[in-house]
């Protein structure tokens, strides 16, 4: 099983794109980040990924941006 991670704040309308995308296809298995809630997992996106940006999905510590692409990702492996 992969280890997914999904980066995101509440205020940004592509991390909230990608949010609705999960909620309405029962995508489970996801650690949710609020970089602004909690300043550790600001902290994390950036040594993963090395930008400040979200959404960022991180598979197997591998990042994952843009929620287009995200959502792609999740077609794919259902």
């Amino acid at each position: 099983m992969q280890e997914l991670k999904l980066y995101y704040m509440d205020a940004c309308p592509y991390c909230r794109k990608v949010l609705r995308y999960m909620e309405a296809n029962d995508i489970d298995g996801v650690k949710l980040l609020d970089v602004d809630a909690d300043p550790k997992n600001q902290d994390e996106l950036m040594k993963f990924g090395g930008m400040d940006q979200v959404p960022m999905l991180l598979i197997d510590k591998k990042p994952l941006y843009e929620s287009d692409d995200i959502i792609q990702w999740f077609e794919d492996s259902k």
